[in-house]
């Protein structure tokens, strides 16, 4: 879904990341005081209002190194900003905003709706620390029915919906669009392969075998008779299940009639399919058409914000988000807030059904309908299948929110029990977890996995493609990515104030001459205090599931097999072993199909195409003669002098 488009002021296209910068020569004289400072900040902030106008737009506040702390959009920015300058009207989360801020950016924009996608967009964006943010890194999938062939694929879709096509969902997770997809194969035979696979087919694949594709690549169907499954898949996905479901029993009749028991049985097959994917809606809720639902429960200091997805009358799944820096936010605001971060993700449907009054709710309409380019209400539903629908969402944000409660007290539990063994002053917020894979020092490739209390950080997995080990050197190749990442570190942020930048405990997949490569490289840069531990099998490979740990000291230790704690430390090294293998086999998969001509200058994909084909070979590219180049088709005679260069430079 694109972003709505911002306008400035003038109407004229405005980026938000060309916003001008106020009270720069402010900022810069005071990058070196990053002790928060209450005088200091409102003098900031009242260097700003002098220059605001009575307009709406989104203002960013800023702290000494420039990074974002909040983001707010206005109606009239200068009555806006101006309130933080009151700190006695403040409450004491804002009052430490306020005592942290430098400089501000400002944005204008035509309206107050504008400024509240603006706002939106930017808290997505940047995550500032003092904003209720939405915690979940996760697109949501879509199933497309394509537009642009004779014969359309259905498919999962993830990201921009850039295809020519219609698009179903949100689905919840990648478990229901897939097995809904699986029934809606069934059901109505269309294909799912690529275009490529369907352009080489000359016999049918499996998936016709099993009866869960027509296949018209091989002319098993027509054009008009596909033309009338997609029709009918159309039906049921915007909520005329019950039409599709009479044909089908229409004709499942006709062929009995007509002793056509074949046709009869796949008819009978497809009316299975419609009937798994009706019980699989756990909600009834044919009455209300396409809506998201949204409840919000709070309990001990966290939140949960339960959503369901309603298209067509069908249920596509719920899906419960915990929104973090909720310290301080009443209810509302924290679901208007996580509402409008969601749907900078996911189109709008209609109706949005929420359990409570939301503050500026005529707004956030209003906000909603330009995103949707359509007319979207918000509702309270008082009564009938709305407010049972309703109902459920509430006691599943409830549900929700005690299971993360009580799994959130086991987790600290392990927590606490980890530093205790690995002899931590607290529990690490940040745990950084490494290793390394190739095959015999080629495509080596390093990883680094991020978990915190709430889970693994996967936004923050980094892989480092090695450089300069080439050998078979597991050590060295350790040594480089360690050197890579915590001289960076030191660059970001030497006084270690920031958050997310440096880790409050590494573990190293390997053991003694993995954790010596490591201090090395920490001592080399001048880093002592960082935990470092080394897990490594036990004694029998780790067939019992007995790691080892190794410190800095020499010394080792061992769990018991039915500790809470090993099994953390073994789910922290299997996911840094899932990613670091998934990086590597993707780099060989690359080189695999890597062609010597990448090599050239000025060679892009269709000259390389047209090379092969006229040539055959790379090697026989390399051989030919500058005439010879000349003569393949798209090769000018510039070119082929820079392919004769490349190989006969030496000549």
């Amino acid at each position: 879904m694109p972003n709505a488009p911002i306008k400035d002021g003038t109407g004229s296209p405005h980026n938000p990341d060309g916003a001008a910068r106020f009270n720069e020569a402010n900022a810069a004289s005071t990058v070196a005081r990053a002790t928060p400072n209450l005088e200091v900040g409102v003098a900031a902030i009242r260097e700003v209002v002098a220059t605001l106008k009575p307009i709406p737009g989104v203002y960013r506040m800023l702290d000494a190194r420039g990074d974002v702390l909040y983001v707010g959009k206005a109606r009239s920015l200068k009555a806006r900003v101006v309130n933080y300058t009151q700190v006695n009207q403040l409450t004491n989360r804002l009052q430490r905003m306020v005592s942290q801020c430098r400089a501000m950016e400002i944005v204008t924009t035509n309206s107050e709706a504008e400024a509240l996608l603006l706002e939106a967009q930017l808290i997505k964006r940047y995550r500032p620390p003092f904003n209720v943010l939405l915690r979940d890194d996760k697109s949501f999938p879509f199933i497309l029915l394509r537009a642009d062939h004779d014969f359309p694929r259905i498919h999962k879709h993830r990201g921009a919906r850039r295809a020519k096509g219609n698009y179903y969902g949100p689905f919840a997770s990648a478990g229901s669009v897939n097995t809904t997809l699986n029934a809606l194969e069934k059901l109505f035979l269309l294909r799912s392969c690529t275009d490529s696979f369907f352009n080489n087919r000359d016999r049918p694949c499996l998936l016709y075998q099993i009866k869960r594709c027509s296949a018209p690549c091989v002319g098993r169907i027509s054009e008009a008779d596909y033309a009338a499954l997609v029709a009918q898949a159309k039906d049921f996905l915007a909520g005329k299940s019950g039409k599709v479901q009479a044909d089908l029993e229409k004709q499942m009749a006709k062929a009995a009639e007509d002793l056509d028991f074949e046709t009869a049985a796949i008819l009978r097959d497809r009316l299975r399919a419609a009937t798994f994917i009706q019980g699989s809606q756990a909600i009834n809720a044919k009455s209300v058409g396409d809506a998201d639902v949204f409840a919000i429960a709070s309990k001990g200091g966290q939140m949960c914000v339960q959503s369901f997805f309603i298209r067509g009358g069908q249920n596509w799944g719920h899906r419960a988000f915990f929104p973090s820096h909720i310290k301080d936010v009443e209810e509302a605001q924290v679901l208007a807030n996580v509402m409008l971060q969601f749907y900078e993700e996911v189109p709008p449907p209609p109706t949005v059904l929420v359990d409570r009054d939301l503050p500026e709710a005529e707004l956030i309409e209003a906000a909603l309908s330009e995103l949707a380019d359509k007319k979207v209400v918000l509702s309270i539903p008082q009564r009938g299948d709305r407010r049972k629908l309703m109902a459920q969402a509430e006691r599943n944000a409830v549900e929700a929110l005690e299971r993360r409660l009580a799994e959130s007290g086991t987790k600290a539990k392990v927590q606490r029990e980890l530093a205790e063994f690995l002899e931590l002053g607290e529990p690490p917020k940040r745990i950084e977890v490494y290793d390394n894979s190739h095959i015999q020092g080629a495509k080596a490739v390093g990883a680094m996995v991020v978990a915190s209390p709430e889970g693994f950080e996967k936004s923050q997995y980094r892989k480092f493609n090695i450089k300069s080990a080439q050998t078979n050197d597991d050590f060295a190749m350790m040594r480089e990515v360690m050197e890579r990442r915590f001289t960076r570190a030191m660059k970001d942020d030497p006084d270690r104030e920031r958050e997310g930048i440096w880790p409050d405990l590494v573990l190293v997949d390997g053991g003694k001459g993995h954790l010596s490569s490591v201090m090395e490289v920490l001592g080399e840069l001048g880093i002592e205090d960082l935990p470092v531990i080394g897990i490594a099998k036990g004694p029998h490979h780790g067939r019992e599931g007995r790691e080892v740990f190794h410190f800095p000291d020499g010394r080792e230790k061992m769990l018991p097999t039915n500790s809470p704690v090993l099994f953390y430390a073994q789910n922290l090294r299997d996911e840094v072993h899932r990613y670091v293998i998934g990086a590597h086999r993707a780099k060989r998969s690359k080189a695999i199909t890597a062609s010597p001509l990448d090599e050239i200058p000025g060679i892009g994909p269709a000259r390389k195409r047209a090379l092969l084909l006229h040539f055959g070979t790379a090697s026989k590219v390399r051989a030919a003669s500058l005439q010879d180049l000349q003569r393949a088709p798209g090769v000018s005679e510039a070119v082929a002098r820079t392919i004769y260069d490349f190989y006969h430079a030496g000549g």
